[in-house]
């Protein structure tokens, strides 16, 4: 049981801030979402090769960084 909740959140704010960002987790988690929201029906693909141009530009940007 946690008995000093702000103090735990000041700690894991500080712990996050502290850590690196993990791209390929990161673009991991965009495509998965993307995924569900294609299977949903949110976002639909009129191109099948729309997807590979977004994946590249997605590559690009994050090797540029």
């Amino acid at each position: 049981m946690v008995k000093n909740a702000a103090m735990l959140e000041r700690f894991e704010a500080e712990f996050r801030r502290n850590q690196p960002a993990d791209f390929r987790r990161n673009l991991a988690i965009v495509e998965a979402l993307a995924q569900e929201a294609e299977a949903l029906g949110v976002f639909r693909r009129n191109d099948p090769l729309d997807g590979i141009e977004t994946i590249v530009r997605i590559a690009r940007a994050v090797n540029h960084v």
